[in-house]
């Protein structure tokens, strides 16, 4: 019996015990993250974030911290020429960092007009201090492949990539591709830089660095390249070294819609005959700009009953291009005109019975028929610079063909 009471005794003292060090075993607590934003260490204060509403100035929002009217009238004087507080915006967002302690004193107030950049005004000291800051920014660089399926602005959404890389490769290849032609499935690759603020927040593309894409078969590739290092223009070059850039737009509008092409018989809409149409004619609605579709100098400008206003462009002593019905002439004869410069607007003026703009183009004193002209080039690459573009292009083609062959 007496041994039966002792194991009872020792059982009893265990499992105390053990209950005494399963209350004294408190659960740890997990320490605060440190967060960092703007160059602050926030932990080390009361944070307030929030969006300028309706009828809030930077005086109401910094008056409801505990300062009265002189007080935030002398800090707007003193921070209005490097902080101009008019400009704040509904929908921007802000910070104020408060002091911990329980006076829970205003330390500085961060305005983000954007993005990257941001406004820190310091209220520390007795006269406040303004300081314009960014971000930090990293960039990252890939490489894409895939098949067209859709637009190509679709396609490289459906690939995570801003619809800025596709206005920008529509830009580089608009001499050499017609995108409205681009067939469901035609392959390409691109390579190119994003940027990134704070290593985190997508910030749009950066910088294009090569491509491909296939048109009608055959890959078209894209490499921009200075000649001149101290060139602030960047143009593109195929791998063999030769211009993608045409000497001449293939339109003189962005968007094109042809209702009449060059025809050595037509029936004419408005004189009700048939005749010869001598250029290509482009609808649009009135006002749509009109290009120049090459640089060159303005051979005249005005009206004629026929034509109504038109401007006539000489581009040097083989071609010259005409653009009729305008319901504004935007230059003056003798002027330069640049590729791609506005040079009118679209209207319906002389013989015309709707708003377009009749293209027409001369290659040796001769109308021609410009869409089925094979046209020049801009100046090839200098001999002396192909050594030197053959080495930069050689690795990008090589990472383009290499991606797409994963594909």
């Amino acid at each position: 019996m007496k041994k039966f009471i002792t194991l009872f005794v020792i059982a009893l003292v265990i499992i105390s015990c053990k209950k005494d060090n399963e209350k004294s075993v408190l659960p740890l607590k997990k320490p605060e993250p440190i967060v960092y934003d703007f160059g602050f260490r926030l932990n080390d204060f009361s944070v307030i974030n929030d969006t300028i509403r309706k009828d809030d100035t930077f005086g109401s929002i910094i008056e409801k911290q505990n300062l009265n009217g002189k007080q935030v009238y002398d800090i707007i004087a003193k921070v209005k020429d490097s902080f101009n507080v008019r400009l704040v915006r509904i929908g921007k967002p802000y910070t104020m960092l408060l002091s911990k302690d329980k006076t829970k004193k205003l330390q500085y107030f961060i305005y983000q007009p954007d993005q990257l950049n941001y406004y820190v005004v310091d209220f520390r000291d007795s006269i406040a201090k303004v300081n314009k800051k960014k971000k930090p920014i990293t960039f990252k660089r890939r490489t894409i492949s895939g098949q067209l399926d859709g637009s190509l602005s679709e396609t490289l959404k459906n690939e995570g990539v801003a619809a800025s890389l596709s206005s920008e490769l529509i830009n580089v290849y608009k001499w050499s591709i017609d995108f409205f032609k681009s067939k469901k499935g035609d392959r390409f690759a691109v390579t190119f830089t994003e940027r990134f603020i704070n290593d985190t927040i997508y910030d749009g593309i950066d910088s294009l660095h090569a491509a491909f894409f296939e048109y009608k078969g055959k890959k078209i590739y894209a490499f921009p390249f200075k000649q001149n290092p101290s060139d602030r223009k960047m143009d593109y070059y195929d791998e063999e070294g030769k211009a993608l850039k045409n000497f001449f737009l293939k339109a003189p509008l962005k968007s094109i819609n042809i209702t009449s092409r060059f025809s050595k018989s037509r029936f004419h809409p408005v004189q009700l005959r048939w005749k010869a149409h001598s250029g290509t004619d482009y609808a649009a609605p009135t006002g749509t700009p009109i290009m120049s579709t090459a640089s060159g100098v303005v051979e005249q400008a005005g009206y004629t009953a026929g034509n109504g206003n038109f401007v006539k462009v000489k581009h040097d002593r083989t071609y010259s291009t005409q653009y009729l019905h305008m319901s504004r002439i935007l230059v003056r004869r003798g002027q330069h005109v640049t590729q791609g410069q506005v040079i009118g607007k679209v209207g319906s003026t002389g013989l015309a019975t709707g708003p377009h703009v009749c293209y027409r183009f001369w290659k040796n004193g001769k109308q021609v028929d410009a869409l089925k002209l094979k046209l020049p080039n801009s100046a090839p690459m200098d001999s002396k610079n192909k050594p030197r573009f053959i080495d930069y292009m050689t690795p990008l083609k090589r990472e383009l063909d290499s991606v797409a062959a994963l594909q």
